[in-house]
């Protein structure tokens, strides 16, 4: 594979290129696309014509530049959630009529939870999650469910790495975080009220497989407020429907 005079491949600069997109800033003039990859604004230029000629990248009417419909059919056809988003879909829907504020399905991607389907109503409370977003695995219920189910080598990685906090109520404290995750294990969800927003409570549990694998965290996001825990039986009851419908 051709490599440029750093060393790079042709590859590797393009991954900095689409990485440059993000749920917040989905559509970015080129020299910010530049900018973001740290290649030369004619590189980044070259690059992006490219990717548009193949239907990965799209220009809007001001020139700016967004992920194709081409690179979210490709990455959609292999998507290893795709059965599991279709399997919890009428779970979840249930499940967010009887909640109705914000239903999300998350996995486990590094050491982060990737919520890889979301419901929300109108009017609901904050909440800072998206599909296709990211949220570290200390801050939020679905991350400290992934995280209490994790393997001990994932645990002490997060547990030794700088924690980013949200409120006050974000737990980052290592110690804190130890028992956070025991009673996790031993209870069998998260309830994290304004760890994120202090206006928002979210609840998760796990999915498990079979063989009693958690495979996601199924959760809600609630208002922070005397109600919040009263919707945990409703949630827990969804997830084992979506744990039949995962075996078969």
């Amino acid at each position: 594979m051709a490599r440029s005079s750093s060393g790079e491949s042709v590859l590797e600069r393009v991954v900095r290129v689409l990485e440059a997109f993000t749920p917040e800033t989905p559509a970015l003039q080129v020299s910010e696309v530049a900018r973001r990859a740290g290649l030369p604004v004619a590189t980044a230029s070259r690059l992006v014509a490219e990717l548009v000629e193949h239907g990965l990248l799209a220009r809007d009417a001001d020139r700016r530049v967004r992920v194709g419909t081409r690179l979210w059919e490709l990455g959609l056809r292999a998507s290893p959630t795709l059965s599991l988003r279709e399997t919890a879909m009428p779970v979840m829907e249930q499940l967010q009529a009887a909640v109705g504020h914000h239903t999300q399905l998350g996995v486990l991607d590094g050491e982060e939870v990737l919520f890889v389907e979301r419901l929300s109503a109108e009017r609901a409370v904050i909440n800072y999650t998206r599909i296709a977003a990211r949220l570290p695995l200390h801050a939020s219920s679905s991350g400290l469910v992934l995280l209490a189910y994790g393997s001990g080598v994932l645990q002490e990685r997060v547990l030794a790495t700088p924690r980013h906090r949200y409120t006050a109520a974000t737990v980052t404290d290592p110690g804190r975080l130890r028992v956070l995750l025991a009673d996790v294990r031993k209870q069998g969800f998260a309830l994290c009220p304004g760890h994120i927003h202090p206006d928002a409570t979210g609840i998760a549990v796990p999915l498990r497989t079979a063989d009693q694998q958690v495979v996601a965290a199924l959760s809600v996001v609630v208002p922070n407020d005397a109600r919040a825990r009263g919707h945990l039986a409703t949630l827990t009851a969804a997830a084992r429907r979506a744990e039949r419908r995962l075996i078969g």
